[in-house]
């Protein structure tokens, strides 16, 4: 995600309010699967006793009446013995639930959970699936999941949560899986969704798209985008399909999305092979705050430029391909979109002084209390998109310069391609640069992932920048 300059601006100083302890628990049900994955940051992510192996969601759009109806199956394997389980959904009223295509009990509880009682129980093991029909208005979300378009369409995009909007799912970074979109709409609309493209067709006044990601993805990563959309088709050197979608205010991006060819290729030759089937990008003319790097096919806000266009394809390396295991590691993916954004592009492909780049920022925040005040590893709840944007591109700067380009380059490489379609961790990153130098990184790493300070000038400094 790539936040907007004046929401960038803002993040500087973000403070939270822990909140006070909370009543002691009951021991849980050994045969109800948990209904959060204890994430420090989003406890109540994600749910036990089960592995989603694909979605399967079919829905129906009115833009008009902003009517949903929705038919979501999803396929998993369970692993635990269950008599009761739960699925993340926050979007309109559920009608039906079944499980292996019999009747079963449901209850909607909290902020996204829906609880499901299976006719029989489910044996550890063995795979099953669960289909949910739901239908009603969806509701704006503003960015935070189904958003209203300014054209009267509509998408979802938000992080770290947005698809409980509009279908159940498992929606953890921890349980990624394969999907599939079946979208039906006014004739008139078009709809855009990431993976490829298998079906568009028109039936009298009614259209019905359908698209698919076969490499696993995580919820918050997935989209629709409803809108009387144009297309620009391109096509990699290899022959992987780009598609890419403007809505009728957005045509202006154009130009910069004709560039992504280039754009992948670059990405390419720093962190190896592009990971997914396809590609574009989803130009949206609503008044958003940030881009969102949703899985082979970014969303673009109105003020995307180029940057930001080379800071969501990153992502589809760093946090798509390899995903953060807890939401406290953001700077796996945060970190890396950023400094390939603001430092790689600009000294490989304009030819800038980088390290010049690096000793202005610092002296421009020297004394700054705010700017240092948000460690990078662990910033805290709240807290997770500030400082990996501003703060990120120094540390992997300067961690450059420690190691030297070889190094360097290489093992950021080694890992992504080691991590790929799987998650890590910031403490994984940490030991495996580690095993790939000499020299003793402990001091380094701490003073500038987990300290809430302006580095010493021994690791401020490292290498050439010492110059």
């Amino acid at each position: 995600m790539r936040l907007s300059g004046l929401m960038c601006a803002a993040v500087v100083g973000v403070l939270v309010t822990a909140a006070g302890p909370a009543a002691a628990d009951p021991p849980p049900d050994p045969f109800t699967g948990s209904s959060g994955l204890g994430d420090p940051y989003y406890p109540e992510d994600g749910n036990g006793g089960y592995d989603a192996r694909h979605y399967d969601v079919t829905i129906d759009y009115d833009p008009p009446s902003h009517q949903l109806i929705g038919t979501t199956r999803v396929e998993a394997v369970s692993t635990q013995a269950l008599r009761a389980f739960n699925l993340d959904f926050a979007g309109p009223e559920v009608r039906s639930v079944s499980v292996n295509n019999q009747p079963a009990a449901f209850a909607r509880n909290g902020e996204h959970e829906l609880t499901v009682t299976p006719l029989l129980p489910l044996l550890p093991g063995l795979p099953f699936t669960v289909t949910v029909d739901y239908a009603g208005p969806a509701a704006n979300t503003e960015g935070a999941g189904w958003t209203y378009a300014p054209s009267g369409g509509a998408f979802a995009a938000g992080e770290p949560h947005s698809a409980t909007t509009w279908y159940p799912l498992n929606d953890t970074p921890l349980d990624k899986a394969t999907f599939a979109l079946h979208a039906t709409v006014p004739a008139e609309w078009e709809v855009v969704s990431i993976g490829l493209r298998t079906q568009d067709v028109v039936q009298g006044e009614r259209r019905t798209v359908s698209w698919e990601a076969r490499q696993p993805v995580v919820g918050y990563l997935t989209t629709v985008a409803i809108d009387r959309f144009d297309f620009l088709d391109q096509q990699r050197a290899n022959g992987t399909p780009l598609i890419s979608a403007f809505a009728p205010e957005a045509e202006r991006n154009r130009e910069t999305e004709q560039r992504l060819p280039e754009i992948l290729d670059f990405l390419e030759s720093l962190y190896g092979p592009y990971p997914f089937e396809s590609g574009g990008g989803i130009y949206v003319d609503a008044d958003i705050a940030f881009s969102l790097e949703t899985q082979t096919r970014p969303i673009y806000a109105p003020w995307t430029d180029l940057a930001t266009a080379v800071h969501e394809n990153t992502h589809q390396w760093w946090g798509d391909s390899v995903s953060v295991r807890q939401w406290s590691d953001i700077c796996l993916n945060e970190c890396f979109a950023s400094y390939t954004a603001d430092y790689l592009w600009p000294e490989r492909k304009e030819g800038k002084d980088v390290d010049q780049e690096f000793r202005q920022t610092i002296q421009k925040y020297q004394g700054n209390n705010e700017f240092w005040d948000i460690p990078l590893e662990n910033p805290g709840a709240g807290r997770e998109f500030t400082s990996v944007y501003y703060r990120g591109p120094l540390f992997l700067h300067a961690l450059r310069r420690q190691l030297g380009d070889g190094v360097f380059f290489s093992a950021i490489r080694e890992f992504n391609a080691g991590h790929a379609y799987g998650n890590a961790t910031m403490p994984e990153f940490r030991r495996f640069v580690q095993s790939k130098s000499p020299t003793d990184l402990t001091g380094f790493f701490d003073a500038w992932l987990n300290q809430a300070t302006q580095p010493p000038d021994e690791y401020l400094f490292p290498g050439s920048l010492r110059g």
